[in-house]
């Protein structure tokens, strides 16, 4: 599809949440390096957030600072759940663009908006503050991250028509999962006539690695291409897409996603039919839906590491790999472990996934006692 600047978007995007670490810092080199390959393969969107942490300084220093402004597209966002007043959440603007040195953003979002806190956008006059900064030329497109059901989205592409476009969580795991509407929320947004950002198309990693059966299914159908490309795959194959973000952490994953997106071709009727398979044995896999975002770790008054712990227990009941999940929870400090939790449920509140996060911690202090 073509994009707002009349030319063909690549559809592949840089997810900057999950950037490259030397010891607690970003890598910069790491990311220097990402950046190039990912321009001269012919792909320009970066997408970032004020609540990433050093991300968006980090981009100034590894993108901004090194290539033209018109060899990238830039995105960023404005999260209110992070702001004291309608004050501090207007000024989370002008600090994203300090911070990334950007002048202008191409891609300008409300970010993460559910049913717990998509009011407070409206009480703080933020959709107002973004189409303002947009007739300024500070911003060329407005859109929103969205984490709730399709009800929801339903009305505030109503209320709200001037949005350009929306991201949403699309991929195969949760094409049908009532708990992220995946397929309801797309189909929501095209009826809209809106173009889709498309976030976690990995599920944070999740369909990198899954169940065993799952690889062995598409190693089966197409040696040498990763599970990974099976996912991205799927959601750059729908129509209406802008891109698809991939929280890419290194060069070999990197390099991973440009060896099939590059001369990106559509799934075939066959490969639909796999991954249609894949759909119904994950249906059934007791692994924990989590796509490790970190929302649910700062406000947590134990300081628990929920989804390290997630990633240790998804070892043993998706892979079976009962010492690994062991060697995993085993690194996690006593005092901080999953049978730690007081259950106050602060990280239910801001999860976009709606899990029971109390639940699943009971379950894995069960499962590692």
């Amino acid at each position: 599809m073509a994009d707002y600047f009349g030319k063909e978007t690549p559809k592949l995007g840089f997810g900057l949440m999950r950037l490259p670490k030397k010891g607690e810092r970003t890598d910069i080199g790491q990311v220097e390096k990402m950046v190039d390959l990912f321009l001269e393969a012919g792909f320009t969107y970066f997408d970032t957030a004020y609540v990433y942490g050093s991300s968006e300084q980090d981009i100034k220093k590894a993108l901004v600072e090194r290539h033209p402004r018109d060899a990238y597209t830039l995105a960023t966002k404005l999260n209110v759940s992070a702001a004291s007043d309608e004050k501090d959440a207007k000024e989370q603007f002008y600090r994203s663009l300090e911070r990334t040195g950007a002048g202008y953003f191409d891609y300008y979002l409300l970010h993460a908006l559910m049913g717990g806190n998509y009011a407070k956008y409206d009480r703080y006059h933020l959709w107002d503050f973004v189409r303002e900064r947009k007739a300024e030329g500070l911003i060329r497109h407005v859109g929103f991250s969205f984490h709730a059901g399709p009800e929801l989205l339903d009305r505030l592409l109503t209320e709200h028509p001037e949005v350009d476009f929306v991201q949403l969580q699309i991929n195969y795991l949760d094409w049908e999962d009532p708990n992220v509407s995946s397929r309801a929320n797309y189909e929501t947004a095209r009826s809209h006539g809106k173009s889709v950002v498309i976030m976690e198309p990995v599920k944070g990693g999740t369909l990198a690695n899954p169940p065993g059966e799952v690889r062995k299914l598409f190693a089966d159908a197409r040696p040498g291409m990763s599970p990974a490309s099976w996912a991205i795959r799927f959601a750059a194959s729908l129509d209406g897409i802008i891109t698809v973000l991939s929280g890419m952490s290194n060069v070999e994953q990197m390099q991973d996603n440009l060896s099939y997106m590059k001369d990106f071709k559509p799934l075939d009727n066959e490969e639909q039919r796999i991954i249609q398979q894949a759909q119904r044995i994950m249906g059934n896999s007791a692994t924990i839906p989590c796509t490790a975002c970190h929302y649910c770790v700062d406000g947590c008054p134990k300081q628990i590491p929920i989804p390290d712990i997630f990633s240790a227990a998804n070892k043993q009941l998706g892979n079976g790999q009962k010492a690994e999940a062991a060697a995993d929870y085993a690194a996690v400090p006593e005092g901080h472990r999953a049978s730690d939790c007081i259950g106050c449920r602060q990280c239910e509140k801001v999860c976009p996934q709606h899990l029971d996060v109390t639940g699943y911690l009971k379950r894995c202090a069960d499962m590692f006692a």
